[in-house]
């Protein structure tokens, strides 16, 4: 039995979060090269002719180059056991991305140095505020041109509300980028293009007055980085850990992903300061790691990881104690007790079965259908984590099937593919045609790919003129059933059986609102 302190102590869970194209999944592959998890970049995918990264590996985010669902990769680096969790970049999959923040102790949030801080980057910032969760800044991009460092600092302070600390600055970029000064180890890292990243060109340098700092970056460079170092020791507080630990103090570091540079001081310095597992709430009381017995809860389900193999993969991240295969849990909400026969650790599309997993470690368990996001597993003990919602979509259609000879086979599809919370099903009252309601129109073409090549099912879009759908309750069941009557044409309800009202527009919502004092409307699902 391995000693659970220890065990907690070496772990460090985050995501990595951005708006798209900042660099993010290339920045997670560099990670998993220093890891030694991977030989070459891209290589878990490697066929001669396309090299796409290691942690997209659904055919559709091949086709497109985006990262569509969120990827999980495990690997042990400096004595610490390291867990990814790569989240999609793409605005219509920010649901996927907010349940994924709520399985992390810590983030980092990268940003492109030409675009600096985007709208999509300030919606998943807010919700790790929200929850205090620390973050590390990561400037990418420095290879090219791009704003001035200050600037960047000052949109970082400004649009995403953090207080930083730059821990890495950096030496002219694009055409003049010469490399970076690392001020929390006092190194000079010289830039080569092609990662060739190795250790001759880092220079121990503890004091930049060293007339030698000419000979190695040139006069301009080196009394351009003199004057800006002494600016931020008077601008910026120092890195306080315990302030980053509350989320209250924001580290940056300064490099170029795509070419492996300023990644590995970005990494040592994260297995140093960053969180073991934290304490997760739940409605009953607080979990704390350290405890004996395991607790956990599902945030994610995948269908279909293997496609020649009906498997729906569920994620565990596990909260409290020991999880052991072949070990009985109690799933709170079925209330009633499962074991797992092969319980799986992540490499990107490579599994392998573990027999023990620790707090902070996420865990896929094979899953016939018994799992919906959101549920707890424990040694007996009810609790429910909170904090892992489903969003009121924006975007909807009707479903209608293409071909009437699979219709089993359709109906299975969008079950599976709504537990794994892509998007919304939503059955209308009063003649059951189905809508499907999702966050970003992205997810309609993700639907219909998967449909037909994971289930072989078709299906086809109508329009439906739809402004939200709300789910709906109400203390008095009397004034609920004359609700329901008198809008019998927009209530609906989810794949739960929630009542939901369909609202045709913004005016009809405001006004049944109105109308109905008694009946209370919600926006997401935990309410």
């Amino acid at each position: 039995m391995a000693n659970l302190k220890q065990e907690i102590s070496i772990r460090r869970t985050f995501g990595i979060i951005s708006h798209p194209d900042a660099g993010k999944t290339t920045l997670t592959e560099k990670l998993l090269l220093f890891g030694g998890a991977i030989q070459v970049a891209g290589a878990v995918k490697s066929n001669k002719i396309k090299k796409s990264a290691t942690s997209d590996f659904m055919d559709i985010e091949r086709q497109r180059g985006i990262s569509v669902a969120t990827s999980v990769m495990a690997f042990e680096y400096r004595g610490k056991k390291i867990n990814i969790l790569d989240t999609p970049g793409h605005k219509d999959f920010a649901e996927d991305t907010y349940r994924t923040l709520t399985a992390v102790d810590s983030v980092i949030v990268v940003i492109d140095v030409a675009k600096g801080v985007e709208p999509q980057t300030e919606k998943l910032v807010k919700v790790c505020r929200m929850r205090k969760t620390p973050i590390i800044v990561f400037i990418n991009k420095l290879d090219r041109e791009g704003k001035d460092g200050f600037d960047l600092l000052d949109d970082l302070e400004q649009k995403l509300g953090l207080t930083v600390t730059p821990l890495s600055w950096p030496i002219g970029m694009g055409q003049r980028f010469k490399g970076v000064y690392n001020r929390y180890e006092k190194k000079l890292n010289l830039f080569s293009a092609h990662g060739k990243q190795t250790q001759e060109e880092t220079i121990e340098f503890t004091d930049l007055n060293n007339p030698e700092l000419e000979t190695h970056i040139g006069e301009a460079a080196a009394k351009e980085l003199r004057e800006e170092t002494h600016l931020i020791e008077e601008v910026y507080p120092e890195l306080d850990l315990e302030a980053y630990s509350k989320g209250d103090l924001s580290p940056v570091f300064f490099g170029s992903a795509i070419n492996n540079f300023g990644v590995k001081e970005l990494l040592d310095c994260f297995v140093e300061i960053a969180p073991t597992p934290l304490p997760r709430i739940t409605e009953e009381r607080q979990v704390n790691p350290e405890e004996d017995k395991f607790s956990g809860f599902i945030f994610k389900i995948h269908a279909n990881m293997d496609p020649k193999h009906r498997d729906r993969i569920a994620f565990l991240r596990i909260c409290s104690g020991t999880f052991e295969r072949n070990t009985n849990y109690f799933h709170v909400r079925n209330n009633k007790k499962i074991k797992f026969s092969n319980p799986t650790a992540f490499m990107a599309s490579k599994k392998s079965v573990v027999d023990e997993a620790f707090p902070g470690d996420i865990v896929g368990l094979y899953d016939s259908g018994n799992f919906k996001i959101g549920d707890s597993l424990t040694e007996g003990e009810i609790i429910h984590f909170k904090g892992i919602p489903s969003f009121s979509p924006e975007q909807f259609r009707f479903v209608e099937n293409a071909d009437p000879m699979k219709s089993k086979q359709l109906a299975k599809g969008l079950t599976q593919l709504m537990d794994e919370g892509v998007a919304q099903l939503f059955t209308k009252d009063f003649n059951n045609r189905k809508i499907i309601g999702t966050v970003g129109a992205l997810q309609f073409d993700v639907i219909q790919y998967r449909l037909k090549h994971e289930y072989g099912a078709s299906c086809n879009y109508e329009p439906v003129n739809l402004h939200k759908a709300c789910w709906v309750e109400c203390d008095d069941p009397v004034k609920f059933k004359e609700f329901k009557n008198r809008r019998k044409r927009d209530m609906a309800h989810d794949k739960d059986g929630k009542p939901v009202f369909l609202a045709e527009s913004a005016w009809v919502l405001k006004s049944t609102q109105e109308n109905f004092p008694e009946v209370k409307f919600h926006f997401q699902s935990d309410f």
